[in-house]
């Protein structure tokens, strides 16, 4: 028997969210090249043909339906037993001046980037419990660690997750359950693209037009696949699979130069001196 059917054994079916682009479709794609029974999910299953294809099973899933949510996971224990390994992937940006954000706009942000893979974390928990096994990762982000001016409402998912994952963690670990989080720098995906449509669009009397122009600019270029620092996503999904499979998972994963020395640097840095900073970087243009 091979090392990764070995692994594949031990591990059960994975679950992997948020697989129509970017970090989730190259984790699918590294679970079910090494021998994982993969099952990768999108709210359009037709994004996924490519990646069943390549011989993983594929699922509806909106992270936000709890049907869906309740769906897809019986499904994988109806077969299996139990889910082996739940990748919470699936999220998105939203930015923009908090004082112009919805409070719809922040209930789907939570909804999307944390309520959702908490509650598929609560459905799949039983089963990995009566297992004896289990391992969760959740894709967290350097931003749950460092919160930066425009990112507000994206910023504080990631410190929710943070805190949740810490939480959660000594809490199964009885159970022979592990939780990892796993922190990324800029990643080069489609993040960009949802990040810039959702930027609140409030008009040309807006106080913050100005300004929501250069968070554009400045997103725009710090995601840019040429800037040092900037990832792909394979690179990233390399480290979630490592997560994912090591016996003995470290509790945090951060991926690139940025999730590394960001948090180091911006806890040296007095507040102060990180908002004048951040301002000549996105100004706020007084009317």
């Amino acid at each position: 028997m091979t090392r990764s059917s070995d692994r594949s054994a031990f591990a059960g079916p994975v679950l992997i969210t948020g697989c129509s682009s970017g970090v989730g479709r190259a984790a699918a794609t590294i679970f079910r090249a090494s021998g994982f029974e993969t099952f990768a999910t999108a709210r359009d299953p037709s994004t996924l043909d490519d990646l069943r294809a390549l011989g993983c099973r594929t699922l509806a899933l909106d992270v936000t339906d709890e049907n869906a949510r309740r769906a897809a996971v019986d499904a994988i224990e109806r077969e299996f037993g139990a889910v082996g390994i739940l990748v919470n992937n699936a999220g998105y940006g939203q930015y923009g001046p908090l004082e112009e954000i919805s409070l719809d706009a922040l209930r789907r942000q939570f909804e999307t980037n944390v309520f959702g893979g908490l509650r598929l974390s609560q459905l799949v928990l039983p089963a990995m419990r009566r297992a004896g096994r289990g391992r969760i990762v959740n894709v967290s982000s350097v931003a749950g660690r460092v919160s930066s001016i425009g990112g507000g409402a994206y910023h504080a998912t990631k410190f929710a997750i943070e805190a949740l994952t810490d939480a959660l963690r000594p809490e199964v670990e009885p159970f022979g359950i592990d939780v990892a989080n796993v922190l990324p720098g800029p990643i080069a995906t489609r993040f960009e693209a949802t990040l810039l449509k959702n930027i609140p669009d409030t008009g040309p009397q807006s106080p913050y037009t100005y300004f929501k122009q250069r968070l554009a600019e400045r997103m725009h270029n710090f995601l840019n696949p040429q800037k040092f620092g900037v990832m792909s996503a394979e690179t990233v999904a390399r480290v979630v699979f490592k997560a994912a499979t090591a016996r003995r998972p470290r509790t945090r994963y951060s991926v690139g130069f940025i999730a590394h020395l960001g948090p180091i640097g911006r806890a040296l840095t007095p507040d102060r001196v990180v908002d004048v900073m951040t301002r000549r970087k996105v100004p706020v243009e007084r009317k």
